[in-house]
């Protein structure tokens, strides 16, 4: 089996399976693969993801819920990179994955694309969402 490289989200406030639900019905051929809970008696919280599994747009994710609290959490610097084929999509991503989080750069020309928008969600994860 070849491997893969993988984005890898870390959760601390127990949130990875609604963030995780929350990308998937964003994005069209997107779905749940595996979702690995802890359980009862572990140092985490039970119930809480272990490790999932799921894809967006067919690119493979895998999350989890820390139990660990980390001084660090998302950082801009490192951002998913949406390319639209739409304006009506990058406009709906955009309201949607803004909404509750930060915009970073709103939606205009910035002289390299036709449109571009730069957000960070609710959760704290950071995209980058162009139309030529």
């Amino acid at each position: 089996m070849e491997k893969q490289i993988t984005t890898f989200l870390t959760f601390q406030e127990n949130n990875a399976e609604e963030a995780m639900n929350f990308y998937i019905g964003l994005f069209d051929n997107s779905r749940i693969i595996d979702i690995r809970r802890h359980g009862k008696g572990g140092p985490a919280k039970e119930g809480s993801v272990m490790m999932a599994t799921f894809e967006l747009n067919g690119k493979q994710f895998i999350c989890s819920d820390s139990y660990v609290k980390h001084a660090w959490t998302f950082s801009p610097a490192i951002s998913m990179y949406v390319e639209c084929r739409t304006e009506e999509e990058l406009n709906k991503l955009f309201d949607k994955l803004s909404e509750d989080g930060i915009v970073y750069m709103p939606l205009e020309n910035y002289g390299f694309s036709t449109k571009f928008g730069w957000v960070g969600d609710r959760f704290g994860v950071t995209w980058q969402l162009n139309f030529q």
